[in-house]
């Protein structure tokens, strides 16, 4: 466990970061949420405010006022151990609070916690104050791409701010990596790092021989799969794919869009060309099951990309597997609120692995398990094959 000065400071950084995220925003983009999965921005800067009130200052700091009553019926997510809150399809109705009163609620919060820090606090109150930076830094993400979304859904398609880099190349050949029949390990193993309990316990798993690419899928390859209608054979697709697919007139990624004969993307600086050579991102499970399909490949497990990822490069975009979200031998749920915090999203989702351009520093580890629903795309999602 960090030192709690070193801890203080990883704190208000993280703070100050959020709200850096917020500058390039008009008045009016606070509280738009366009559907269910895209909060808006104004509640998550209340909602990671109102996580640090909950579970450190309400039950820790000695006569700590409460900013306002009704904060915690209205930026709690998901937490049924802590009480009522407001639907998560409410949260774009909520023109009240002000985001002027949301700022105000996040400055009494972060002065509250530094007077309660400078004061020295426990291990078990370090533990939460670790889990509540990094929650916040998973909401930086989410902020991100929900910001992405608002924006990208406008007709006007307004950037977001010009130095936000999401298309990194991969200035490498692609190569097959290839990995040996056996035994390995999984499971975060650094005891004096951060993880969550989803990454517990560390445990054996046997993988055949297998071959994963160093090189995510790009643009450019998958655009030959929608030239070869890809979108249209059913052959390459499970079902309930293809029933997505129909349902919803999907004929590629999310953000793009045709112009005068030529692919677009919509990008945090506006609508550009599409740039061929960058990584495929916003897609959904379904679609890189049903290209890797084509390519007579498939996705990697979890297992098989964990104890491969010290061999090629990742990070800039979440990477679908082939693994079912489930607990580790040996998991257990915290008792409370904060076991509600993972363990209870362990059904129908996919395990996505590496993080993306969107996710904070200090955040990410190739341990680290993400998870969403088989066909959601807004996050910077994409795939690498292996064989």
């Amino acid at each position: 466990m960090p030192a709690i000065h070193t801890l203080s400071k990883l704190f208000l950084e993280t703070r100050e970061h959020t709200e850096n995220l917020c500058k390039p925003l008009e008045i009016e983009d606070y509280v738009v949420q366009p559907i269910v999965d895209v909060s808006p921005p104004k509640w998550h800067l209340g909602h990671t405010s109102w996580f640090f009130e909950e579970f450190i200052l309400k039950p820790h700091k000695p006569k700590y006022q409460i900013f306002n009553d009704d904060f915690a019926f209205v930026f709690n997510s998901y937490y049924e151990n802590v009480g009522k809150r407001v639907l998560r399809t409410d949260r774009g109705n909520l023109s009240r609070p002000s985001v002027a009163k949301v700022y105000e609620y996040r400055k009494h919060v972060t002065n509250a916690m530094k007077e309660f820090l400078a004061l020295g606090v426990s291990q078990e109150i370090e533990e939460i104050l670790l889990i509540g930076i990094h929650h916040e830094k998973q909401h930086q993400e989410l902020l991100i791409t929900d910001i992405k979304y608002i924006l990208g859904n406008n007709p006007l398609l307004p950037k977001y701010n010009d130095s936000f880099l999401e298309n990194p190349n991969q200035d490498f050949e692609q190569e097959w990596i290839e990995m040996d029949e056996g035994i390995y390990e999984i499971g975060h193993n650094k005891p004096a790092e951060f993880c969550y309990d989803n990454e517990l316990n560390r445990h054996k798993v046997y993988l055949q021989k297998y071959k994963i690419s160093n090189k995510l899928v790009t643009n450019s390859e998958y655009l030959e799969f929608i030239e070869a209608g890809g979108y249209t054979d059913f052959n390459l697709w499970h079902a309930e794919g293809l029933d997505w697919v129909k349902t919803n007139n999907i004929k590629s990624p999310m953000y793009w869009h045709t112009i005068d004969g030529k692919w677009h993307q919509y990008t945090l600086q506006g609508l550009r060309e599409l740039d061929l050579e960058a990584p495929l991102a916003h897609i959904s499970y379904y679609e890189a099951f049903a290209y890797a399909q084509w390519k007579k490949c498939r996705l990697p497990t979890e297992f098989e990309w964990e104890s491969a990822q010290d061999t090629f490069d990742w990070g800039t975009r979440w990477e679908w597997t082939e693994s079912a979200y489930l607990p580790y031998p040996g998991y257990a749920k915290a008792p409370g609120a904060i076991g509600e915090y993972n363990g209870k999203f362990m059904v129908n989702q996919k395990v996505l692995r590496g993080g993306s351009v969107a996710t904070s520093e200090k955040h990410t580890r190739p341990t680290y398990r993400n998870f969403f629903q088989t066909n959601l795309r807004w996050q910077f999602t994409g795939l690498r094959l292996a064989k």
